[in-house]
């Protein structure tokens, strides 16, 4: 059975490797001598941390690098709160233009965690989801930030298991990556009745200073009402609803550029 000792002498050898790795992509014994560590102990760091997503090897390569989950690990643990401040006034504008609950996300790994949320003036609205962690493919806010990451990041997540929540939950790996083509030519996407039956969602992505996406604007309703079939290319409808959220989320992305 491995000793704690052993087992923080493990921690502190992969976080060797990683602070190498942090001055741009390297293969092993490359890694190995810089980090001043066997080759096959490396060799060994870097598989365990691949598995986790940590590390990724360069596509074509044997080269390793950082990998996108440790990127948004990083990102989660960006000033928060400095992000809700600047984005809930617009969470605030949406609700009260479009009528329905808006919310800002951010990426914990595969996940999007919900961390705020201006409710809807409506009698019948949706819950506070605050504070819940859902998987990317299952709501719109995870489709728009999966969009932006690194190819091999999004086929290592399509090659998992994905949860269906309901019927109309997308798993087809095949049709996620062309939703996932469409949020990036569009900037925005949209789910009806995937996480929950009865709810649909549309998002758009907030970037931040270097222009990588840091989390997303979504507005989101009963499915009944949101969005006004009926009236498509009126105010309610789905062009008029998606571009005022990609508005919110550019207006938050300039505040974050600017931000000091």
């Amino acid at each position: 059975m491995e000793s704690a000792v052993s087992r923080v002498q493990s921690i502190e050898r992969a976080f060797a490797v990683l602070g190498v790795l942090g001055d741009g992509p390297l293969g092993v014994t490359d890694v190995a001598s810089r980090a001043r560590l066997p080759k096959s102990t490396v060799a060994r760091l870097l598989a365990a941390l691949a598995l986790e997503g940590a590390v990724e090897q360069v596509p074509d390569g044997t080269d390793y690098r950082i990998g996108d989950r440790l990127v948004t690990l990083a990102a989660g643990v960006r000033p928060t709160r400095s992000l809700i401040a600047l984005a809930r006034p617009q969470l605030v504008g949406l609700a009260g233009s479009i009528g329905e609950a808006a919310g800002l996300s951010i990426p914990d790994g595969y996940l999007v965690h919900y961390v705020d949320q201006e409710d809807s003036p409506h009698p019948v609205g949706i819950r506070d989801w605050t504070g819940t962690r859902l998987p990317m493919h299952a709501v719109s806010s995870g489709l728009v930030i999966l969009a932006d990451m690194r190819p091999a990041a999004i086929e290592r997540f399509l090659a998992g298991p994905l949860e269906r929540f309901t019927p109309a939950t997308v798993t087809d790996p095949a049709v996620l990556r062309e939703r996932l083509r469409r949020a990036r030519i569009d900037g925005f996407a949209w789910t009806r009745d995937e996480v929950a039956v009865g709810i649909s969602s549309v998002a758009a992505a907030v970037t931040g200073q270097d222009g990588e996406v840091v989390g997303a604007i979504h507005v989101h309703g009963p499915s009944y009402r949101f969005p006004d079939e009926t009236r498509a290319d009126g105010p309610a409808g789905r062009d008029a609803i998606a571009a005022q959220v990609v508005a919110a989320a550019a207006r938050v992305s300039g505040s974050l550029r600017t931000a000091r």
